[in-house]
């Protein structure tokens, strides 16, 4: 694995690249910078959805989703590394849970915490999977204190 960065003309630092893309894609929800970077068979797995979602427009419905609970959402991209055709990305999601999440009510709380994201690339350069590290969450899904995702 490498840092990202260190040699521009490598595959891998075009992903990296394009992962700086993706963070102003989804914090903006812009659609047309979504269809460039995400391929359209892409499939992702959410809490949002019984099915899966696929493509640029699938992808942005959970950023929509999110919004719904947390309208000001917003990930910050802390560090990337990289292997072949995957970067994985440890974000930084800031936001305040001003609408009902998962059937929470409002809260009105801030809320910052670290999430870790796995996205592998195609030849053509778009992201074709997305695998979040789950972590805690894993562990309560185990012991049953969360819920589980579809």
């Amino acid at each position: 694995m490498i840092d990202c960065g260190m040699n521009p003309t490598s595959v891998v630092d075009r992903h990296c690249a394009l992962m700086r893309q993706f963070e102003q894609m989804i914090n903006t929800a812009d659609e047309a910078l979504g269809e460039r970077l995400i391929a359209p068979d892409a499939s992702f797995r959410t809490p949002a959805s019984p099915e899966l979602l696929y493509g640029a427009k699938g992808y942005l419905s959970v950023v929509r989703w999110m919004r719904t609970g947390f309208s000001d959402v917003q990930w910050k991209l802390e560090q990337m590394v990289a292997q072949d055709d995957v970067v994985a990305v440890r974000w930084t999601l800031t936001g305040t849970h001003d609408g009902p999440f998962l059937g929470i009510p409002v809260t009105g709380r801030k809320i910052s915490c670290s999430v870790m994201n796995f996205y592998t690339f195609n030849s053509a350069g778009q992201i074709i999977s997305d695998v979040a590290a789950e972590g805690m969450i894993g562990i309560l899904r185990g012991i049953g204190a969360f819920p589980e995702f579809p």
